[in-house]
């Protein structure tokens, strides 16, 4: 049975992955087919011929790489908002008890069951109010405050799991509050850092309802408002620039999760003090 046991890992291991992995195998393979392989009730995964006019279509209209340009700068600047706000309030968070920790969790559960739609009202009034309406500062303050109370409760739960014994030892060798937290906290601290950082990151790159109501000028566009752009007015989609379009928007994330993987592990004992 050991025997088998390693080979049949493997084997769920791959089929796990291919289960994940096929929404975008069969988005990759729309992109390079024809509009009439498309609508055709044919259905295969292969196209039976590669028509990568697709992409070129979807670079040329609609003004795509300057959206997604839009969108880099407010995932980008969001997320470092997220973390520099959220690291400091979920240490305090975690460590704090009474009046403060109990607040701060009721904000967060508050936060999350309101619906969109009932705040989207207020926000706009708000940036309309301090000249930040139809702007991408506007957005990136709305994607912060959109994001930061769930990667506020992710790292305070990666916080708490940090042992205070580490921080009384370090103070009981001398070193200071700040030399704790720079010296043996935050680098314990790095991989829900890279997974709250994640999470902001993709969450403010795909975000529609917000841009789509805030922003109206065509040169403020984030991605998900031009791809939404190739839905006609009738209804009527070019379905093969669209998913060319979903695969090159798909690029920067891939990209920002296989620079940041490796600090997901890279933290996990750094810092830690030998007995």
């Amino acid at each position: 049975m050991r025997v088998l046991l390693r080979p049949a890992q493997y084997l769920a291991l791959a089929a796990y992955i291919l289960f994940l992995g096929f929404p975008l195998l069969w988005l990759i393979s729309a992109s390079v087919k024809s509009s009439g392989e498309l609508n055709s009730l044919t259905v295969s995964l292969l196209p039976q011929q590669w028509h990568w006019d697709n992409y070129s279509d979807a670079l040329d209209r609609q003004g795509l790489v300057h959206s997604a340009g839009n969108s880099l700068v407010v995932a980008l600047v969001s997320t470092a908002l997220v973390i520099v706000i959220a690291l400091p309030a979920s240490y305090v968070l975690a460590r704090l008890k009474g009046k403060i920790r109990a607040a701060g969790v009721g904000w967060i559960l508050v936060s999350q069951v309101f619906p969109v739609v009932l705040v989207i009202l207020p926000l706009f009034l708000i940036l309309r109010t301090i000249g930040l309406a139809d702007s991408l500062a506007g957005l990136t303050l709305v994607h912060t405050t959109y994001t930061l109370p769930f990667a506020l409760w992710m790292l305070q739960g990666y916080v708490s799991a940090i042992p205070v014994d580490l921080e009384e030892a370090g103070a009981m060798d001398g070193a200071g509050r700040w030399t704790v937290l720079r010296r043996i906290v935050f680098p314990l601290l790095m991989p829900g850092i890279v997974a709250t950082a994640m999470f902001s990151f993709v969450s403010s790159w795909n975000e529609f309802f917000f841009a789509l109501v805030l922003l109206q000028s065509t040169e403020n566009y984030t991605l998900p408002i031009t791809l939404n752009m190739f839905i006609g007015g009738e209804g009527k989609v070019s379905l093969g620039p669209l998913a060319a379009g979903a695969v090159l928007a798909a690029i920067p994330s891939i990209v920002f999760f296989t620079i940041l993987r490796r600090r997901l592990t890279s933290g996990l004992m750094a810092g830690a003090v030998k007995g």
